[in-house]
């Protein structure tokens, strides 16, 4: 494959990437990062991302930021560098799954806590809440499976900071 279709093949990659995450509705610049550290892994400082990607710095920060929260990617200190660099995460799939069960567990804990103070919405509207509150039963259920697939094979999660169901909701 020549230069210049592997460039467009990344650049389609990265891309794709940001039109994935926005249709989750996350920022398409969080996506083209993400789309930038799976090919490439990193390090990359600010610079290095605006520049390959044409976004600004700004940018660059906002999103970093809310991908290092998502557990995607990691801040690392490079010898003799004043900046930051960051780097894809080393399982970043298990922590975003893992951070969306610990959410669904919270909520649902969160409407049935709040369902038993509802005395006027009658039977239906109590269905409905406890509906609700199944859903995110199920959803805590799915992604608990999802995580056995994606843990490695003592059973325990790679990154040593997973969330805990009793932090307090994000």
């Amino acid at each position: 494959m020549s230069s210049d279709m592997t460039q467009d093949a990344e650049t389609d990659f990265i891309e794709g990437m940001g039109l994935i995450l926005q249709s989750d509705g996350m920022p398409r610049i969080a996506g083209r990062l993400m789309g930038l550290f799976v090919l490439h892994g990193g390090p990359f400082s600010f610079t290095d991302l605006a520049d390959r990607l044409a976004i600004s710095r700004g940018s660059v920060s906002t999103n970093t930021r809310l991908l290092e929260d998502l557990g995607v990617i990691e801040r690392v200190a490079m010898k003799g560098e004043r900046q930051d660099f960051f780097r894809l995460a080393a399982d970043p799939y298990a922590e975003i799954v893992e951070r969306k069960r610990v959410r669904s567990i919270r909520a649902q804990e969160s409407i049935r806590r709040n369902a038993e103070t509802l005395d006027n919405i009658g039977p239906n509207g109590l269905k409905r809440v406890d509906e609700l509150a199944n859903f995110f039963g199920v959803l805590a259920t799915a992604t608990e499976r999802a995580l056995d697939d994606l843990r490695d094979g003592d059973g325990a999660l790679p990154r040593t900071n997973r969330a805990d169901t009793s932090m307090a909701a994000e």
